[in-house]
């Protein structure tokens, strides 16, 4: 896989160092990058699926009312 260097701000690092709970600055940013990919994707995925429900309860037929 590729490396990507990104320059950040020491005070930044070491809060994600704190946060993450490791040593490693390299480890700190990966990790919390890593999470806020996952998360974006059980995101997708909860739309995803109430949007399925939300279509389904439109292709069912209406009662008629009289």
């Amino acid at each position: 896989m590729a490396k990507v260097t990104v320059s950040l701000d020491a005070e930044l690092v070491v809060e994600a160092m704190v946060l993450a709970g490791v040593g490693s600055p390299q480890d700190a940013v990966e990790l919390i990058v890593r999470d806020y990919v996952e998360r974006g994707h059980r995101t997708e995925a909860r739309v995803a699926t109430r949007d399925e429900a939300l279509h389904r309860a439109d292709l069912k037929p209406r009662d008629v009312e009289g």
